[in-house]
């Protein structure tokens, strides 16, 4: 199985890729899913980690809160994704892969047919 056009045990080297999420904490269950992260917690924690990563060569922003806090974006998630090489090289703005996400994914055609082609391309130059 291949997560991000990557094998499994690649996928979790941590000498290759780093996963950060935006909230360390679970924030509970709201009326349609997840409630958001905690506002407080990237801003605390995240400059910290990445002051210890060296070598990022990219980041990927999976969904709305990681694009908003890094892209300081009020654009929609489909317009970040869409337009993710604004942001290249240092991101690239991706949907969340949530079950909840296949009508996203179904309105949006071109994200499998133009940007994943390109993502995966870009995570193999990338992760040798």
């Amino acid at each position: 199985m291949k997560w991000m056009g990557v094998e499994r045990d690649m996928f979790y080297d941590t000498e290759k890729i780093a996963l950060i999420p935006m909230g360390f904490c679970y924030p509970g269950k709201g009326k349609s899913g997840d409630l958001p992260p905690r506002p407080e917690c990237a801003p605390f924690w995240h400059h910290k980690l990445h002051d210890k990563l060296r070598y990022v060569k990219l980041t990927v922003l999976v969904g709305q809160y990681s694009q908003k806090y890094y892209l300081q974006s009020k654009s929609t998630l489909a317009d970040n994704v869409k337009n993710y090489k604004e942001y290249l090289p240092q991101y690239f703005p991706l949907p969340h892969p949530s079950p909840r996400n296949r009508l996203w994914l179904k309105n949006n055609p071109w994200f499998a047919a133009e940007v994943l082609p390109e993502f995966y391309n870009l995570i193999q130059k990338n992760i040798n």
